[in-house]
Parts: C-alpha cells; sequence; structure tokens
C-alpha cells in the first residue's frame, strides 16, 4: 500500500509558492518541503486541515492511494 502525496500539483494549480503556503499554514518550510516530496511517513491532521484551508481543497485532492501492484515497475 502507498499514499503518493500531491501537494506539488495542487500548490502549482493554486499558483503558491512554498514559502507563501508555508507562512499561511504556519509550518516550517523545511517540514512543507518534505510533505511537498512526500519524504514523510505521516502528517498530522491538523497540518492537513490547515494545508486544505489555505489551498481550498479537500484532503482527497492531496493524497492518493495506490495499490502495491500498481508501483511495482517491470524488469
Amino acid at each position: 500500500m502507498a499514499i503518493i502525496l500531491r501537494l506539488d500539483r495542487m500548490m502549482a494549480d493554486r499558483k503558491i509558492s512554498l514559502n507563501e503556503l508555508s507562512e499561511k499554514v504556519g509550518i516550517a518550510t523545511v517540514n512543507l518541503s518534505k510533505i511537498k516530496t512526500g519524504k514523510v511517513s505521516a502528517i498530522r491532521f491538523s497540518t492537513l486541515n490547515a494545508i486544505c484551508k489555505v489551498l481550498d481543497c479537500q484532503p482527497g485532492e492531496i493524497l492518493e492511494y495506490v495499490p502495491d501492484e500498481e508501483l511495482v515497475t517491470p524488469k
């Protein structure tokens, strides 16, 4: 099971920079960058709530479930 973060896509759609989103959400740019690049194993609901509020979106627009078998690349 894999949860893919699509924050980068949503930010591009909303034309908002990492620094601007960081300021509005109230978390450090480095932590938001880790979320954006998918280099996190968890995200607090309060953080997800704040991101969705600022970007005016639903959590499902940021998070995507991909079954394991779709992640395996052929050799």
